[in-house]
């Protein structure tokens, strides 16, 4: 790639100079913008059509939209202010969050959460859709409001575009297109290896947690389906018989000042662990913000169970406040705390909890059913040699899953700077 033989101030900070031949234009001078609008939830009449209705959630990493999740009828297209907008038209988020992009694929109409362009001749749509791409902190500079930022139809079309004569769009849209496709490609194989490595990292703890790691030894009918045959000589209990669960909360009557640090289900995620806390005084905290934990207890999630959000209990976090939807286990003398965070995570156990959960939408489990699920308990020496052996072998996997994930990243970065340098005409795309 080439640098342009001439460049010009463009008169913006953060653009620096672009190639001198490049004209500026602001965007209602070289396409029509649409708006979107919302019929009202309460007249079924206007919903599950065929029409497709594009919402800011539609919009996510995707860059072409042929669906959308909810559709409208065509009462209810016609009774909402929405526009039809032509195949082709750039679709961008101006509020929660501003700076979304993507091209419609066909015919299609938005809420009021974007805003639509559809572009005059001599302009090269997917030219555009890579310029706005990376001008979301811009865009989002543009946006006013005091409840919620919202980017107006008058800000976005007083918007200034620096663009080449229309052959040079075309070819840096083909260019941009081919190329980002291959980084794409290699981003999606990354991912793939990851999610491999996941896999692996849950047979390994699988394996371990309901055989052991003597393959000698022998083996006995558990009794349990999600168990299996565990080794002779180990035995199967019922988690009351070997924990405590909920034994601490947070009184009514605490003091309201009483500053916390709040756990909520989100805040677990299954390969992590704790991601983080919420800072709160007592009397200003949700109403679930009550189960207190001890280090080397275990907390599992009793809602939205198929979020498998479960983590052992650290130092940094023995003084923070756990959502009621969760359980906190305390196991007894006799069951490794290591071990049973691995045996929590472990297929044997989540399977046990997804049965029993209640509910379609939001999954649930009692404490009193999840009291009575099955935990496999070698003898506590063989406890502790399972969780330094996981310990290891988990390790190692993490390990290479985070050389993948900073690998993405890299990819990414190059994916944003490569469209950039295009875009802006720091670098030529010989036609």
């Amino acid at each position: 790639m080439y640098r342009y033989d001439n460049y010009k101030d463009s008169g913006v900070e953060w653009l620096g100079e672009v190639p001198s031949h490049w004209e500026v234009k602001k965007i209602k001078y070289i396409a029509t913008i649409f708006n979107g609008a919302t019929p009202t939830s309460t007249t079924p009449i206007y919903w599950d059509g065929d029409i497709i209705w594009i919402t800011p959630k539609d919009i996510n990493n995707i860059k072409y939209l042929t669906t959308s999740e909810r559709k409208l009828t065509k009462q209810g297209y016609q009774n909402c202010g929405s526009h039809f907008v032509p195949k082709g038209s750039v679709i961008i988020t101006c509020r929660a969050p501003i700076g979304k992009v993507a091209i419609a694929n066909t015919e299609l109409c938005t809420n009021q959460g974007c805003k639509s362009l559809s572009f005059k001749k001599n302009i090269n749509n997917i030219f555009i859709y890579y310029y706005l791409m990376i001008n979301t902190e811009y865009l989002n500079s543009l946006g006013s409001g005091t409840t919620f930022m919202e980017l107006s139809s008058f800000a976005l079309g007083n918007m200034e575009i620096h663009i080449p004569p229309f052959s040079e769009q075309t070819a840096i849209a083909k260019y941009l297109d081919n190329k980002t496709a291959k980084i794409d490609h290699a981003i999606e194989l990354e991912q793939q290896q990851i999610e491999l490595l996941k896999e692996r990292k849950q047979i390994v703890i699988q394996n371990a947690v309901t055989r052991g790691l003597d393959p000698h030894i022998s083996f006995k009918d558990s009794g349990v389906e999600w168990l299996g045959e565990v080794p002779e000589h180990w035995e199967i209990k019922k988690l009351k018989f070997v924990t405590k669960i909920n034994q601490k909360t947070l009184s009514e009557d605490t003091n309201g000042n009483l500053e916390i640090e709040y756990i909520d289900i989100g805040s677990i995620s299954f390969e992590n662990g704790v991601e983080k806390t919420e800072h709160f005084l007592f009397k200003n905290a949700p109403s679930r913000a009550r189960r207190l934990a001890d280090i080397g207890d275990t907390v599992i999630s009793t809602v939205r169970t198929y979020l498998k959000a479960i983590a052992m209990v650290k130092d940094e976090y023995q003084h923070c406040v756990f959502s009621t939807g969760f359980a906190i286990v305390k196991p007894n003398k006799d069951l490794h705390s290591k071990y049973f965070e691995l045996y929590a995570k472990s297929d044997a156990f989540t399977e046990q909890v997804s049965i029993s959960s209640k509910g379609m939408s939001y999954p649930a489990i009692n404490s009193t059913d999840l009291s009575n699920l099955w935990v496999a308990i070698p003898p506590f020496e063989e406890q502790t040699a399972i969780a330094q052996y996981l310990d290891e072998q988990t390790t190692k996997i993490d390990r290479a899953i985070g050389i993948k994930l900073a690998q993405i990243d890299k990819l990414k970065e190059y994916k944003t700077v490569l469209i950039n340098e295009v875009v802006t005409g720091k670098r030529r795309v010989l036609n």
